[in-house]
């Protein structure tokens, strides 16, 4: 199952085409008939689908303007008015589009995390009969990729700054919760099917699943990672091997200890 930003149920296709990949069975059919796994993108769908051709002309220019000044300046630096401005139109007319700079955001991602998905669906048919936790390491790959490549954008919906909420405003109460967002719960019943797998598979004994899949969400979460990065000075690369180090090669070595200690 893939959820919606309100943690409503939803079923989609693409993301059941993903879990059968990771277990090795390919339904390549599925891929299509759902263009999103889950919430992010799927936020503006519906506006998308039913907008009238001005809607649609003021949602390309306010993109194109917040694309060009989070290049030029960063997305921590650019308020919402400043936006406004530069895209000609009034602040309401963009606060009825997005209530706060991490909808606009999402927006931005919607791109960039659909060819993501795409990625891990071709990763996983490439790779159906290979272990499960090479799989794994797989995905971890694409995720820490995808977090060094868009983690400007997806630190808005991590709610890492006040200045993300709603420019100003104490109340927070309807910035978007990363944990209930679409993409994060895709990747969370993604990383828990793997890992089943791989117990079912006697890659390594057994283990708590639920809680080894939010542990390692919680390192790949982008407001923990751009603090290993930005003030722990951790390299992309070092932060990808300690992952292997801890839920690769470490649950396999829990493993071998386990067997040894029952011999």
């Amino acid at each position: 199952m893939c959820y919606n930003l309100s943690g409503q149920v939803s079923i989609c296709k693409l993301y059941r085409t993903t879990v059968h990949l990771s277990r090795g069975r390919a339904v390549r059919e599925e891929v299509h008939d759902c263009p999103w796994p889950s919430g992010i993108p799927g936020l503006f769908e519906a506006h998308r689908r039913h907008e009238r051709r001005d809607a649609a002309e003021h949602r390309q220019r306010i993109l194109e303007v917040a694309r060009r000044l989070f290049a030029e300046h960063g997305v921590e630096a650019v308020s919402m008015h400043q936006i406004a401005r530069d895209a000609k139109i009034g602040q309401g007319t963009l606060y009825r589009r997005y209530a706060h700079k991490g909808e606009l955001c999402m927006d931005l991602l919607q791109e960039r995390q659909e060819r993501f998905v795409e990625e891990i669906t071709v990763l996983l048919t490439a790779t159906a009969t290979s272990p499960a936790l090479e799989r794994l390491d797989g995905v971890l790959t694409h995720v820490v990729a995808l977090l060094e490549e868009q983690g400007a954008l997806l630190m808005p919906l991590a709610g890492i700054d006040a200045r993300y909420g709603l420019c100003g405003e104490s109340d927070n109460s309807r910035r978007i919760s990363l944990q209930h967002a679409g993409y994060f719960l895709w990747l969370q019943e993604l990383i828990a099917g793997l890992l089943a797998e791989a117990v079912e598979r006697g890659e390594l004994g057994a283990l708590d699943v639920p809680y080894t899949t939010d542990a390692i969400l919680a390192t790949l979460h982008p407001m923990f990672y751009h603090f290993q990065r930005q003030e722990r000075g951790f390299s992309q690369g070092r932060i990808l091997q300690g992952l292997r180090r801890i839920y690769i090669d470490g649950v396999k070595m829990q493993r071998n200890t386990d067997e040894l200690a029952d011999i």
